[in-house]
């Protein structure tokens, strides 16, 4: 079986640089090259920019699993299998809260324009692609795949097909019930600075941490705040009393893509491919919000696929084998 090879760019970003957060601007960036990258020098390639999850980066994707191949391997047999020849772009959008959703905020920094500007230009000057929307898609799993699926809705221009594996819909469902949760462990560390310095420090981080973790990181996205004591974020509940805080969750809905969606329709509609799946087991719920989402995509005469898988959120990067052939074929790969 021929391979393809995967490079390990170092890419310093203009616009992370100095961002508020004071995470490294210098970033890792995989870059998988399929097999007749070398052998036809002539030839052009479309692209797939793969994002990770919550706590995730590019390099993560490439990790190696007996059971569950690493993406570039899987790509190698999907060529083999007469999949398209594609690039593939893993990029690094990790924060210290977590992650950045794919999103510009004045709490985290520009990591939207950072993917949909930065990258996508750098990829197209150093790399023999297919340099139009047509040719470029964007796909990932759960924030990854809310990434890919928001990166579709705001930037058709630029990406013309979408994957969204398990991608964070319907925040009433998916981020809510934990908010309570979150409140508890902050109020019991004595306020945020001092929860998250004990988070950093701990060598081992538990469940009830990641999901402390994941609200502040949400919050970062979708509720910053440059006026605020606390790390430039408004937090959706009032750690002093408990309260809800419905000003702030306002905020965090204009972010969740079935309220996006109306706004969004034709970007969608444009798209050569739109793919959604949920497993009917997801533990953060995202199973309700795919199928809403679906369903008022149907009622506005979107073309989309959407699959349901009998599993939950953990260990489904083997949907990548249906997903990205497809994308290829949209994107218009070669053999």
């Amino acid at each position: 079986m021929k391979r393809g090879n995967v490079l390990m760019e170092r890419f310093e970003s203009a616009v992370l640089a100095g961002n508020p957060a004071g995470d490294p601007h210098t970033r890792t960036v995989p870059v998988y090259l399929p097999p007749s990258y070398a052998t036809d020098p002539a030839r052009r390639f479309p692209v797939i920019f793969v994002l990770a999850g919550f706590t995730g980066r590019g390099r993560m994707l490439l990790n190696d699993n007996p059971w569950s191949p690493a993406l570039d391997d899987r790509l190698d047999a999907l060529i083999a299998a007469g999949c398209g020849e594609v690039i593939l772009v893993l990029p690094d959008c990790f924060t210290r809260f977590g992650g950045s959703q794919y999103v510009d905020s004045s709490a985290t920094g520009r990591y939207e324009t950072h993917v949909a500007v930065e990258l996508v230009a750098w990829v197209d000057a150093r790399f023999r692609t297919l340099a139009a929307r047509d040719h470029r898609g964007v796909a990932g799993k759960s924030s990854g795949g809310y990434g890919a699926l928001t990166l579709g809705m705001r930037h058709p221009d630029v990406f013309g097909a979408v994957a969204c594996h398990s991608g964070d819909l319907y925040f009433d469902y998916c981020y809510r019930g934990d908010v309570p949760k979150f409140c508890t462990q902050v109020q019991q560390a004595g306020g945020p600075a001092a929860w998250l310095e004990r988070f950093e420090t701990r060598r081992q981080k538990g469940h009830d941490d990641m999901l402390a973790l994941n609200i502040l990181g949400m919050a970062a996205a979708y509720s910053p705040n440059p006026d605020s004591a606390t790390f430039g974020i408004d937090l959706p509940c009032d750690l002093e009393t408990g309260a809800f805080r419905e000003d702030v969750w306002k905020r965090w809905l204009e972010h969740d893509p079935l309220r996006m969606l109306e706004s969004h329709a034709e970007a969608l509609r444009s798209l050569r491919l739109l793919h959604v799946d949920c497993g009917t087991k997801d533990e953060f719920n995202l199973l309700h919000g795919a199928r809403l989402f679906s369903r008022r995509l149907r009622e506005l005469g979107i073309a989309h696929e959407y699959e349901e898988f009998d599993d939950g959120h953990m260990n489904t990067s083997y949907r990548y084998d249906q997903s990205l052939p497809r994308l290829a074929r949209a994107l218009g790969a070669r053999s």
